[in-house]
């Protein structure tokens, strides 16, 4: 799981991963109290590199955020910043 970019962004960002094997995705965003705010992958999906786009202008405050990779047995969180 790579850092978004740009961060901080505003209206949207882009989120980077690479998976080692193919398996179940999922690909979460969530508030800084933790509550899912958005769940970006939900899948199946093949090795190799991908990327999806996180559009915040609906409905979101400014604030940091956290996104979640998990991938088998693979986890892994970041932090976004959204400034409005």
């Amino acid at each position: 799981l790579l850092q978004n970019y740009p961060n901080p962004f505003n209206p949207s960002t882009t989120i980077n991963y690479q998976l080692a094997k193919d398996g179940f995705v999922s690909l979460k965003v969530y508030d800084i109290i933790g509550r899912e705010v958005a769940s970006l992958v939900n899948r199946e999906m093949k090795a190799g590199k991908h990327s999806v786009e996180f559009n915040a202008s609906n409905n979101f405050a400014s604030g940091t955020y956290f996104y979640e990779l998990k991938a088998g047995d693979y986890v892994s969180i970041k932090k976004l910043l959204l400034m409005k």
